[in-house]
C-alpha cells in the first residue's frame, strides 16, 4: 500500500463492554464480573476512536491506536475497585 492513496489504521481496543462478553462467556452473570469493580470502555469509546481515525485529512494515517480504559494498564494488570 506504500504510495497508494489508502490508509489502513490497526485499533486495539482493550475491556470494552458489549454483549460479546455474555456470548462468549454464555452467562450474563459470569460476564458481569469481567468488568466487575472498573469502568470499561463501550462500544460508542471505539466508535469515536475510528471515527476520529477516518476524519484526519488524506495525508494522514494513524497506522495504530491502542485504547484501554484508565484501570488497564495492559492484557493481564486490571486495578479493581474492591469497595
Amino acid at each position: 500500500m506504500n504510495g497508494e492513496p489508502i490508509r489502513v489504521t490497526e485499533i486495539d481496543p482493550g475491556m470494552v463492554e458489549t454483549e460479546f462478553s455474555v456470548v462468549r462467556l454464555g452467562d450474563r452473570e459470569k460476564a458481569d464480573k469481567v468488568y466487575a469493580g472498573i469502568q470499561p470502555l463501550t462500544g460508542d469509546d471505539i466508535a469515536d476512536c475510528i471515527q476520529w481515525a477516518v476524519t484526519r485529512p488524506p495525508h494522514v494515517d494513524v497506522d495504530l491506536m491502542v485504547v484501554r480504559p484508565i484501570a488497564q494498564a495492559n492484557a493481564a494488570t486490571v486495578a479493581r475497585d474492591e469497595s
